[in-house]
């Protein structure tokens, strides 16, 4: 009997034994493109595992379930698995949730895990992995950003040029997991047309390799700047010791994280030593001219003087000088123009500052010379231009110290009306006696008032009705009301960029959706351009409008001069009137 109770015993020693049940991973920080592998673990042979949803992840590998049990000196154990391999879509801390499991009726769970994922790191080569090292030659798969200058002065040009090499594997296409960020830079993307293969070497090896993504720089920030780097998730063909009956290759589909790997420019202030007390930014190559449509005109008659700078730098990044005029001329603020084009090279073209100009007496008035300063990064100085003086002659008109003394001779003289103003000359008297309010002309309008207020009441209601029931209606009038308080919110915002750059983005939603009778979901690209080309609005238009939004998101975190942001809205305010007009 004792025999029997002590195998009794034994036997149900594991319905006694407390359950566990564990997630584990094999580390708890990677980088976007390595993996992880994470398992399940339980004592018991639990029943309906439910695995957590993966956020966050992709699953590679998995499930894979290994059971193992055990009798050491009499003692029994058991122990189940459930295997995964992860790989990371985003960066950020990431959670893991809960697993579950039903055992003897009860549910148990796991606790949730961190996953601190960064920016994607570099891999030694694994000589026995076969997506990197195959049987007919090494196989390449690298992605590379070429910095054409790492240590360039203060917003002098470079360029990020991102190339993929291949050799030996198949590429099936390739999405985004990270886009680089350039914090501190002045950014643009330089249009590629088409993706085309070319033949080149990397580390020594002939390969092939593909011009992904073009980007020029202009540093905004002296000192070390990182770029942060570009991910991407590509779907590669694998080829493998196997082949088919014709005697060719098998390949296996696979997917590869890649990333070029953050970048540190060591940027070189301006020098000091030299600098123009009225230097306000140029860098590069210039040109300076400023220039008056006349020089000759009448009193009240306008003339414009345009003051332009052309050349090679950054352009859009600094401000021209302002031309100082004697008082007798009133001068406008400016309209800005800008006839820029962007490439490898940098920035190159010729930005002006039209002003108009109004003269109010006759006479010759002179222009002073005006100095524009900019840094040669060919010579590593200082250059000044000066511009010519500029003579006005006003033809007619009063002599300006006629007019000031007519003006001074008004002022002095006091008319005989004006005398005795304080000295009230005519009085009104008010009859000591008030008429009773019956039957006064107040007492028959509050008696008939009702029965005229009654029937409007009436009528208003009804209109309100009208106007509630008009879905459609009022979501245009809503749109067109938001437009116009965002874009009067983006005028109040000129000095504050991120929040500017906001209220102007909303302002051109909501004109959309108040012309367009569309949602927020439906504001794709095309979907945008199809319906302004369809209600007649101007192509170059609608091109200007698409370009604008878009260029809202980047500037909120890209450097702007106020200038940028000044034209930003003049050109938003132009292209909503223009759209206004075409749009049917």
């Amino acid at each position: 009997m004792k025999r029997f109770l002590i195998l009794f015993l034994f036997t149900f020693q594991g319905l006694l034994a407390q359950v566990q049940f564990e997630a584990r991973v094999s580390k708890n920080t990677l980088g976007l493109n390595e993996r992880i592998r994470i398992d399940f673990i339980m004592n018991v042979d639990g029943d309906n595992f439910e695995q957590p949803n993966f956020d966050g992840f992709k699953v590679v590998a998995g499930p894979s379930q290994q059971i193992s049990q055990s009798w050491i000196n009499g003692r029994s154990s058991f122990q189940k698995i459930y295997s995964y391999i992860l790989q990371p879509t985003q960066k950020g801390n990431v959670v893991i949730k809960q697993a579950a499991i039903e055992f003897n009726g009860q549910v148990y769970k796991t606790s949730p895990i961190k996953v601190v994922v960064t920016n994607a790191v570099a891999q030694e080569r694994d000589p026995n992995d076969r997506q990197q090292q195959g049987g007919q030659g090494s196989e390449t798969l690298n992605l590379v950003a070429e910095i054409s200058k790492t240590n360039p002065y203060l917003n002098e040009p470079i360029t990020v040029v991102y190339k993929l090499y291949f050799n030996n594997i198949g590429v099936n296409g390739f999405k985004e997991l990270a886009k680089p960020k350039y914090n501190d830079f002045w950014n643009q993307n330089i249009e590629i047309k088409q993706l085309a293969i070319e033949e080149g070497s990397f580390q020594g090896q002939r390969c092939y390799f593909v011009i992904l993504k073009k980007t020029i720089l202009y540093p905004q920030k002296s000192g070390k700047l990182t770029i942060e780097p570009l991910s991407l998730d590509i779907g590669v063909e694998l080829p493998t010791d196997r082949r088919n009956m014709f005697g060719q290759m098998i390949t296996t589909m696979d997917n590869k994280v890649v990333s070029a790997g953050a970048k540190t420019i060591n940027v070189r202030p301006l020098p000091e030593t030299g600098k123009p007390a009225d230097f306000s930014g140029a860098v590069g190559k210039f040109n300076f001219i400023v220039t008056p449509s006349k020089t000759s005109v009448k009193s009240g008659e306008s003339l414009d003087l345009v003051v332009s700078a052309s050349g090679t730098g950054n352009m859009k990044l600094f401000t021209l000088p302002k031309p100082v005029v004697p008082n007798a001329l009133e001068m406008y603020d400016p309209v800005h123009d800008e006839k820029v084009t962007t490439s490898l090279t940098g920035m190159s073209g010729r930005i002006s500052d039209k002003y108009t100009i109004i003269p109010q007496y006759k006479g010759k008035y002179i222009i002073k010379p005006m100095q524009f300063s900019y840094f040669d990064l060919s010579t590593g100085s200082y250059k000044t231009i000066t511009s010519q003086e500029i003579a006005i002659d006003v033809l007619d008109g009063p002599m300006q110290a006629e007019a000031n003394s007519t003006a001074n001779a008004a002022k002095n003289v006091i008319s005989k009306t004006d005398q005795f103003k304080y000295i009230k000359s005519k009085t009104t008297l008010v009859s000591v006696v008030k008429d009773d309010f019956y039957g006064s002309d107040l007492y028959y309008a509050l008696l008939f008032a009702p029965f005229i207020i009654l029937p409007i009441i009436i009528i208003a209601k009804k209109k309100k009705e009208a106007i509630d029931g008009d879905v459609t209606g009022n979501r245009i009038k809503m749109n067109n009301k938001l437009a116009k308080k965002y874009l009067s919110e983006a005028k109040k915002q000129l000095n504050n960029k991120e929040a500017f750059y906001i209220a102007l983005e909303k302002a051109m939603h909501n004109f959309l959706k108040a012309k367009l009778h569309i949602e927020t979901s439906e504001m794709s690209k095309d979907n945008i351009r199809e319906l302004l080309l369809s209600r007649n609005a101007n192509p170059e238009s609608v091109v200007s409008f698409i370009n604008l939004t878009e260029n809202c998101e980047f500037a909120r975190y890209a450097p702007a001069s106020s200038a940028s942001i000044q034209q930003d809205f003049d050109k938003a305010v132009l292209i909503i009137s223009e759209l206004e007009k075409q749009i049917v």
